[in-house]
């Protein structure tokens, strides 16, 4: 950082003193001391992973998230830290015996790309579907406009994150490659288009991470909104990681204080501003340096919501969920959604097939009391919309899957339920068949024409 850390005083536990940011990619992760606890072929397995696969974890992970006595089964080391799983075998080998053979780094960054070709870099037509035209039928870059009432922006400055998640379903912005990344700094075209579009009430801003931008940054694309022709975008909403992986953001960083204060004039302007964070874990909020992030947060009268997915290796068991859920009920943040691991990247390596993640979902609240029970899920953002397992019955002799559209690419397929047949080891969407000896389920048809549209 250029600019002075400066110290902070946190009325519950005093001084905060603040840190210097360091992290570590594929090239330096020789560079972590910690590493080297581990046996030399496995941190040979991680470099082999992450040649494909994007890598980034800072010091403030290493030193206060991840127990290394626990390593490599600690659930923070599997969110940050490249597993030899999270390449299909015959990916893996190619790449192992092309690094063995002390090939060149554009000879790995041409395997790398190919072997990406086959992880589905975009799923559920991020690119195909989502992203909006302008009058001359030009794609406008950087928004995507799934449902009615939401826009989401990808700022070109945001499009990097303190740390990678290795479950990460936007894996695809992170790689180098621009025909994959989804980001513009065109303001104008973006308040443009809010303006074209009365019907938008909410704006997220995404990434990547919006809260690795500085403030002044963050502030050109927020705070035009509060001018009267964006009265009907109500609700501002910035997804972030940022307060699991650099909760000094928040606190200590030069203008931590700045970005608090715009926060602040978002919200006085009329604006419902809920922060969406990312936990996966319990232990993401278990210092105290992530304590004082969420009451500064809070102080400013943004709303916390919490999301995300339902992880093999971390996250799998109900006690995991109902002790976050309750934490984050505790720290003033509201519950808002299990995911299901998305069908990307390293998604065989962490998906939970949802028989058994409807069970962890169903036993995780029966632990909770009915603040935390603002948690939907498990649900599926699958290309037609958002789709929740609400349960496994049994219907006239016939065990299946209900289900429902929490949102959809059409607003009339919203809270319509709908039946799947049962599959133990189905973990999406489209490997799922309609109950009762039907052929389609009941959206298939109007999707398949929306896929078919140029």
């Amino acid at each position: 950082m250029n600019s002075v850390l400066k110290f902070f005083r946190d009325p519950e536990l005093g001084s905060i003193e603040p840190r210097s940011f360091k992290v570590f990619n594929e090239r330096s992760l020789e560079r972590i001391d910690a590493l080297y606890r581990l046996p030399e072929d496995v941190r040979f397995d991680m470099q082999v992973v992450a040649s494909v696969l994007p890598f980034r974890v800072n010091q403030y992970v290493i030193d206060e998230l991840i127990d290394w006595s626990r390593v490599p089964d600690d659930p923070i080391f599997q969110l940050t830290f490249p597993q030899r799983g999270m390449l299909e075998p015959e990916a893996f080998e190619r790449m192992a015996a092309l690094r063995r053979s002390g090939a060149g780094r554009l000879e790995i960054a041409g395997l790398a790309q190919e072997l990406r070709e086959s992880l589905n870099p975009h799923p559920a037509g991020q690119l195909e579907l989502n992203r909006p035209r302008d009058p001359e039928g030009q794609v406008i870059e950087g928004l995507q406009h799934k449902y009615r009432e939401t826009v989401l922006f990808f700022p070109s400055q945001g499009q990097t994150c303190h740390s990678y998640c290795t479950f990460c379903f936007r894996w695809a912005q992170f790689v180098g490659d621009k025909a994959l990344r989804m980001a513009s700094s065109e303001v104008e075209q973006v308040l443009g288009y809010l303006r074209a579009h009365p019907d938008v009430s909410d704006l997220l801003v995404t990434g990547g991470d919006p809260m690795v931008m500085k403030t002044r940054n963050l502030a050109q694309y927020l705070e035009p909104l509060l001018a009267p022709e964006y009265d009907h975008v109500q609700n501002l909403r910035i997804g972030t990681k940022a307060l699991t992986f650099w909760p000094y953001r928040f606190v200590t960083d030069p203008d931590a204080d700045d970005l608090l204060r715009l926060l602040e004039r978002l919200v006085d302007g009329g604006k419902n501003v809920a922060v969406m964070a990312h936990y996966n874990h319990w232990r993401e909020l278990d210092t105290a340096i992530a304590r004082a992030a969420i009451r500064r947060l809070r102080e400013t009268g943004v709303t916390i919501r919490s999301q995300g997915p339902l992880l093999a290796h971390i996250n799998d068991r109900p006690e995991d969920w109902a002790r976050l859920w309750r934490e984050q009920v505790g720290a003033g943040i509201h519950p808002y959604y299990m995911f299901v691991e998305r069908d990307t990247g390293a998604r065989r390596y962490f998906e939970v097939p949802l028989a058994r993640a409807w069970s962890i979902y169903r036993e995780a609240m029966q632990s909770v009391s009915g603040l935390a029970r603002t948690a939907r899920g498990p649900s599926m953002s699958a290309g037609p919309g958002k789709v929740e397992v609400q349960g496994v019955t049994e219907i006239h002799g016939e065990k299946v899957f209900a289900l429902r559209f929490v949102q959809g690419r059409n607003p009339d397929w919203v809270q319509r339920p709908f039946f799947a047949r049962y599959d133990e080891n189905a973990t999406w969407l489209d490997q799922l068949r309609p109950a009762f000896g039907e052929n389609r389920f009941f959206f298939e048809d109007e999707y398949a024409g929306m896929v078919a549209a140029p």
